[in-house]
C-alpha cells in the first residue's frame, strides 16, 4: 500500500506495464516500464521501488540500443576471473576507480565498454593483460587470477564432457526424448543458462541445420534412433558431475521445454534470431554445418531474459508459452 495524493490517503495499488519512450542524448529509447495506480481513483501513484526497477531497465535498454555493455556483464566478468575492481582497472591501464564507477551506473565509452566485452568473451585476452601488467597489481590478486583462468581452460578442454553429462540428466529427467527434441533442449539450456550465469554451460558449438540447431557430436550418438525415444539404460549413468544451479537451470527447461515435441521445438528455434541470421542466405531446405556464434545466442537470450523480466529460473515459461503461441495462432 502506497500513499495516494489524490485520495489524501494510503491505499492499495496496482501495477500495470508500458512502453514507454525516453530521449537520452539525442536518441529515443523505448523501454517496458512498470507504473502504479491506485485501486481508488485509477491515478498513478509514486511507488520508490517501481521507479527503480524503471531506472534500471532504461539504462539496460540505453545500453542495448549503443550495444555497450551492460552492469551485471561487468559483475560477472570480476566473478569469472576472480578479481577485485581496482586490480582488473589497473591491468587495464585505467583509473583505479573507473570499474567502480561503472558499477555504480556510469556509462562507459564505447570503447571500453569493447574492451571489457572482450574480457567477458575471452579468457585469451585476461592472460594477456595479466601477464603483461601482473607487476602492478599484489602477488595475492594475481594468483588467484590466474588460477581462475586456469580453472577456465580445463574446463574448455573437457567441453565433450560436460554436455554429454548434460545429455544424460536430460534422458534421465524427461519421461521420454527423441534425438530432435534432445537437440533443442541442450540449445535453450545453453542460452538460458548464459543468461542467467554469464557463462556458456559447456564449450561445444551448435550447427545451424535444416531442423535448427544442432550439437554435431550428440548428434553422431543418437543418429540411428531416428525419430523414436532414447532407451539408454539409465542405470548406468553414474559417472557425470550436475552443479545444483545447473540442475535448476535444466529443471526449468525440461518443465517449460520438454512438454513439447521436438518438431514443435524445431518451430520454436526457427523463429528464433540466432538460427535465422547464421542461415541467411540458404533455401530452406539447404543443408550448412554454419556454426551459430556463441555470441549471437548470448546476444539473443540476455535481450529475452531482459525484455520478460526474468528473475529466476520459472520466469522461462512466459517465453515459451509465448513461442508456443506465435507458432499456433
Amino acid at each position: 500500500m502506497k500513499f495516494c495524493e489524490n485520495c489524501r490517503d494510503i491505499v492499495e495499488f496496482s501495477v500495470r506495464e508500458e512502453a514507454i519512450t525516453k530521449v537520452i542524448k539525442g536518441k529515443e529509447i523505448t523501454y517496458k516500464a512498470k507504473v502504479a495506480f491506485c485501486n481508488e481513483c485509477g491515478e498513478e501513484i509514486f511507488v520508490g521501488e517501481i521507479r527503480d526497477l524503471n531506472l534500471k531497465m532504461l539504462d539496460i535498454a540505453y545500453r542495448e540500443h549503443e550495444q555497450l555493455i551492460q552492469v551485471f556483464e561487468i559483475e560477472s566478468i570480476l566473478e569469472k576471473y576472480n578479481i577485485g575492481k581496482r586490480p582488473l582497472s589497473t591491468l587495464l591501464n585505467w583509473g583505479e576507480g573507473t570499474l567502480t564507477r561503472y558499477l555504480d551506473g556510469d556509462v562507459p565509452t564505447k570503447q571500453y565498454s569493447e574492451k571489457l566485452r572482450l574480457l567477458l568473451e575471452d579468457s585469451g585476452y585476461m592472460i594477456k593483460i595479466l601477464e603483461e601488467n601482473k607487476d602492478k597489481i599484489t602477488e595475492r590478486a594475481y594468483k588467484l587470477c590466474k588460477e581462475a583462468i586456469e580453472k577456465i581452460e580445463t574446463e574448455m578442454l573437457r567441453g565433450d564432457g560436460k554436455i554429454d553429462s548434460v545429455v544424460k540428466y536430460f534422458i534421465i529427467n524427461c519421461v521420454e526424448i527423441t534425438p530432435l527434441a534432445l537437440q533443442k533442449l541442450l540449445y535453450f539450456a545453453q542460452g538460458f543458462y548464459k543468461a542467467f550465469n554469464y557463462e556458456y554451460l559447456f564449450a561445444n558449438d551448435c550447427e545451424a541445420w535444416v531442423h535448427g540447431p544442432v550439437f554435431r557430436n550428440v548428434y553422431d550418438k543418437y543418429k540411428n534412433r531416428g525419430y523414436n525415444p532414447i532407451e539408454d539404460n539409465v542405470s548406468e549413468y553414474d559417472d557425470f558431475e550436475i552443479s545444483e544451479t545447473e540442475k535448476e537451470i535444466l529443471d526449468s527447461i525440461i518443465v517449460n521445454f520438454g512438454c513439447f515435441s521436438g518438431k514443435i521445438l524445431e518451430k520454436m528455434t526457427h523463429i528464433e534470431t540466432p538460427w535465422r541470421i547464421t542461415r541467411r542466405g540458404l533455401a530452406e531446405d539447404e543443408g550448412s554445418n554454419r556454426i551459430i556464434k556463441k555470441e549471437l545466442i548470448s546476444e539473443y537470450f540476455s535481450e529475452i531474459k531482459s525484455k520478460y523480466n526474468m528473475l529466476n529460473f520459472s520466469d522461462i515459461k512466459d517465453y515459451s508459452s509465448d513461442l508456443f503461441v506465435k507458432l499456433y495462432n
